[in-house]
């Protein structure tokens, strides 16, 4: 009873801010997002009846409070469907930087979800599985079907689940990785959420940006796709300084980052920005103009270039962590 997993993280395009319940994290509207690739979370799980607690272990660390609980919780999701009660040793890993803005926890999540089922001898789909990785994260939803994938909003599995949206932009996006390294706290955001002002506006407006996002996909319309994905950050933005703590995530070098990226535009390059709760900043181009905006992007930080990831899957054994 012994799985390894992989699964990319997601550039939000339409992200959803805040939860209606947020044990089992039902958001409160439906949201579209991307892959990005090669990065990834890898993760083993094994189901052990010789073990005492469950044992977990993330980039080398063990791992302790809400971080815990929010992996337990997939853990007994897991454990329930399945009918077993055997603890569980985990360990997983990443190769890109965490906690900055890139969607970590989306990866991780969809990773430890997939390993678990597979671990644990579940027959799931891969809209199945995103129901099991959503109650830690409800991005990892979207990171489990892949590529452009949308969560429908939803009050139970059956409704609350992703599933990817087919698209010609797959093969021609590029994604530079502006990497901005100030700590977020995505939590504590949508926690707060329902208390902007801000909030009741994004969510008269975010439906009709929902289906013009998936007919600019539908149709391969790059700038009229990302131009959504630019104006929506900004959009997400209000509502998170607009809350209580007045969180303000961005840095000065991303702001930089924008206003390079509006240069670039002006000068006729396909590019455009976007953040999730974070200070870090995807770039958004083609594959016919991804060298020129990682030069101009790499004069203010560190950059990778990322291209469309796919789903989870599971990896054969000799790729386990333990």
């Amino acid at each position: 009873m012994k799985a390894t997993a992989k699964a990319h993280p997601i550039q939000g395009l339409v992200k959803y801010h805040g939860m209606r319940d947020s044990e089992l994290r039902f958001p409160y509207h439906d949201s579209i997002s991307v892959c990005t690739a090669p990065s990834h979370s890898k993760t083993t799980a094994e189901f052990d009846p010789d073990l005492a607690a469950d044992e977990l272990v993330i980039d080398g660390e063990p791992v302790e409070g809400r971080g815990r609980e929010r992996v337990v919780q997939v853990i007994d999701h897991v454990r329930e469907l399945a009918g077993v009660d055997h603890h569980v040793r985990f360990e997983s890993e990443n190769d890109f930087p965490t906690n900055i803005g890139f969607g970590s926890s989306s990866s991780g999540f969809a990773a430890a979800a997939v390993a678990l089922c597979e671990a644990a001898d579940l027959d799931l789909t891969h809209p199945e599985m995103s129901a099991v990785a959503r109650r830690g994260s409800s991005s990892a939803a979207r990171a489990v079907t892949g590529a452009f994938s949308q969560l429908d909003a939803g009050m139970n599995d059956e409704d609350c689940r992703s599933h990817r949206i087919e698209t010609s932009l797959e093969e021609d996006l590029r994604i530079v990785a502006a990497e901005v390294p100030a700590f977020k706290h995505t939590e504590q955001a949508h926690a707060e959420a329902e208390d902007s002002h801000m909030f009741q506006a994004r969510l008269a407006h975010i439906h009709q940006q929902i289906s013009d996002m998936r007919e600019a996909l539908r149709v391969g319309d790059f700038d009229a796709a990302f131009d959504l994905a630019e104006k929506d950050s900004l959009s997400l933005a209000a509502t998170t300084m607009t809350g209580p703590a007045a969180w303000v995530y961005w840095q000065p070098e991303t702001l930089e980052v924008f206003e390079t990226v509006r240069a670039l535009r002006e000068d006729g390059i396909p590019a455009y920005y976007s953040t999730d709760t974070g200070a870090s900043v995807y770039v958004n181009t083609t594959v016919d103009h991804v060298d020129r905006v990682e030069d101009a992007i790499s004069d203010i930080v560190p950059t990778r270039v990322w291209e469309v990831g796919g789903p989870a899957q599971v990896l054969d054994e000799t790729e386990a962590l333990f």
